[in-house]
């Protein structure tokens, strides 16, 4: 759906809304790859947004989707293969061959029992050579912390935890452990936190915010559920992620977010016409596949 109507000229002042860059800048470069976050902070993007799943040796990567098979060369459950494996495949030649859907994963869990992982290891160098294709290899959560924390300016990171998965709340507590080697598992002195946590899934978020209360999180939502119709949000989370098709069907519902409370984080924007409707709805951080023009139409 697109609307007819031109954006306007100018937007209005005050508090700018945050661009974040949504699996890096995605639509130019392959997503999730470091050449795509290395292009939306040269871009100027306020955060970048990445989704992370476990591998079956311990390491975090950011791949969306459950399997490898759309966004590599490669086949198989991220869950079932290790650091080496992925690193063995391509994650960029894929770019253009398929369609990209929106919703969630619905990963389904083996039917073997959840076995504990080994303490997760270092990130082996062959996995991540500095020298390697940046456009093509799979990137490891630790690698995307060490850009952010090396960049010169400040970048937040939006970190989605993808569920269901065979390794349930061994994902949360593998990635607070990463946070917490980076000195980001609770905001600087003076300073909101340069990472949130972002999920569909309320037990993801609780477990963040159990362990790391110091931690904002965000619930995402691809559809409007009855008991949150009137703003509310689960226990203890403070940002509302609703789908952008939510916030056409229903821009009412921003107003009632404001209103409990809750910032409003708006996923996926990319037409033109639907960041006017965020801007003039008063969202707090648009999330896009298409940074720099978002910025640009932003006049940033």
């Amino acid at each position: 759906m697109t609307f007819a109507r031109a954006a306007p000229d100018t937007y209005p002042t005050g508090r700018p809304i945050q661009v974040v860059a949504h699996r890096g800048a995605s639509e130019d470069v392959p997503e999730h790859t470091l050449a795509a976050y290395r292009k939306a902070i040269e871009y100027g993007a306020d955060a970048l947004e990445c989704d992370v799943r476990l591998t079956a040796d311990g390491h975090l990567v950011c791949v969306h989707d459950w399997r490898v098979n759309r966004t590599s060369n490669g086949r198989g459950a991220v869950s079932s293969l290790e650091l080496a494996d992925l690193a063995a495949l391509d994650f960029g030649s894929w770019r253009g061959q398929h369609a990209d859907p929106e919703t969630p994963e619905r990963d389904l869990l083996s039917a073997t029992a959840r076995t504990p992982l080994a303490a997760g290891p270092a990130d082996t160098a062959d996995a991540e050579d500095g020298d390697a294709d940046e456009r093509s290899r799979v990137l490891t959560l630790r690698r995307l912390l060490e850009l952010v924390v090396d960049t010169d300016r400040r970048v937040e990171l939006a970190i989605e935890t993808k569920h269901p998965t065979r390794w349930a709340g061994q994902v949360e507590e593998r990635l607070l452990d990463l946070l917490r080697r980076f000195g980001l598992d609770r905001a600087t002195a003076g300073e909101p936190s340069q990472v949130r946590v972002m999920s569909f899934s309320s037990r993801s978020l609780r477990r963040v915010r159990l362990a790391a209360p110091g931690l904002p999180t965000v619930f995402l939502m691809q559809y409007v559920s009855p008991r949150h119709r009137d703003g509310r949000l689960p226990a203890g989370v403070g940002i509302a992620g609703p789908s952008m098709r939510i916030v056409r069907a229903n821009p009412g519902y921003v107003a009632r977010l404001h209103q409990a409370g809750h910032p409003v984080h708006v996923w996926t924007v990319d037409d033109p016409a639907d960041v006017e409707l965020c801007v003039r709805l008063g969202v707090d951080a648009i999330i896009t596949n298409r940074p720099k023009q978002v910025l640009s139409q932003l006049g940033r």
